[in-house]
C-alpha cells in the first residue's frame, strides 16, 4: 500500500504511517500523505539572505518570485541562475544576480529565519516591511470571472487534495479560467512561486488576476503590486492594512470569494456586472 501511495504522490508530499481514532476505537494503521516542510536557505551571490520553511517543489519559481517581490532584483533578467543544493539540514538556493543589484542585498538583507510563510521575520528596519511601489494599472473584468476561478481552485490543488496542508496561489484570465497555479505550506511562498512562474513565462501581467486560498495580508498585497497585477482575490478576509495598501496602490482587492459572491474592499467599479 505504501509503495503504491508513493507512486501517486505529487511533488512536495511524502508518506507516513498513521492511526485513526473513529467510532470509539482505533483503526488499523494506514499510510497517509503529508506535505513536506523543509528549511530553504536563499543565498544570493554567496551571501546568506534568509531561511524560509517551504515545500520543496517549484524551487526555481520560488527563487525568482522571492527575489523579485522582495526587491532583490528589478527584473527577471537580473537573476542569472539558481543552483539547488540539498544538504542534511535542508535546501540551499544559490542565486546569482547582477552585480548592479548588490546594493539591494544590503538594503533588504534579512538576519533571521522565517517560519512557514512568514513575511517579515528578520527585516532589519520598518522601511523594509512596507515599501513604496508604483501603482498598478487598473484591471476591469466581469465580477463572475472571480467566482468562476474560485470554483476551479479546489480540483487544481493536487498537493492540498493529497495532504490537506497547503495553500495555493493561482493566475486567472478575464474569463475566469485558471491558467497557472502553485502550492506551498506557506501562503507567501505559494504566491512567490506563482509570481516566479509568471515572470519566467513572460506573462502579460495586465491580462489577468491573482487568487489566493488564504487571507489577504498587506504583504500579499505588496507582492501582487510588485508583480503589477491589477486585482487580488482571496477566499478569506483582508487585513485593515492590506486594504489601505491596496487602495494606495490602485489595486482592486476582494475577499470572501465564494460561488456567486465576494466582497470588494477597493475599486468595486472595476468588477463589471454581466
Amino acid at each position: 500500500m505504501m509503495s503504491h501511495l508513493r507512486e501517486v504522490l505529487p511533488a512536495g508530499a511524502q508518506v507516513a504511517q498513521a492511526t485513526r481514532w473513529r467510532n470509539g476505537q482505533w483503526q488499523a494503521e494506514h499510510s497517509d500523505a503529508l506535505a513536506q516542510e523543509v528549511a530553504v536557505a536563499l543565498v544570493v551571490n554567496g551571501i546568506a539572505h534568509t531561511v524560509m520553511m517551504a515545500t520543496p517543489a517549484d524551487l526555481q519559481d520560488f527563487a525568482l518570485g522571492f527575489a523579485f517581490t522582495e526587491g532583490l532584483i528589478d527584473a527577471p533578467s537580473q537573476l542569472y541562475g539558481v543552483e539547488v543544493q540539498h544538504t542534511d539540514q535542508g535546501i540551499e538556493l544559490q542565486l546569482q544576480v547582477a552585480a548592479a543589484c548588490e546594493w539591494h542585498l544590503r538594503e533588504r538583507r534579512r538576519t533571521l529565519a522565517g517560519r512557514t510563510g512568514c513575511g517579515v521575520c528578520g527585516a532589519e528596519s520598518l522601511g523594509q516591511v512596507r515599501r513604496t511601489l508604483a501603482p498598478v494599472q487598473a484591471l476591469h473584468l466581469p465580477v463572475t470571472a472571480v467566482s468562476a476561478a474560485e470554483a476551479q481552485l479546489r480540483k487544481l490543488q493536487v498537493l492540498q487534495q493529497s495532504t490537506g496542508a497547503t495553500h495555493a496561489a493561482a493566475w486567472f484570465d478575464a474569463q475566469g479560467q485558471i491558467l497557472l497555479l502553485r502550492e506551498d505550506v506557506g501562503r507567501h511562498n505559494a504566491l512567490d512561486k506563482l509570481i516566479g512562474a509568471l515572470l519566467a513565462q513572460g506573462t502579460d501581467v495586465h491580462s489577468g488576476a491573482v487568487l489566493v486560498t488564504s487571507r489577504a495580508s498587506y504583504e500579499m498585497v505588496q507582492k501582487t503590486v510588485a508583480l503589477g497585477a491589477g486585482l487580488l482575490a482571496a477566499v478569506s478576509a483582508p487585513t485593515a492594512l492590506a486594504v489601505q495598501c491596496a487602495h494606495d496602490a490602485h489595486l482592486c482587492l476582494t475577499g470572501f470569494v465564494r460561488p456567486g459572491s465576494l466582497v470588494a474592499y477597493t475599486y468595486p467599479e472595476r468588477l463589471q456586472e454581466i
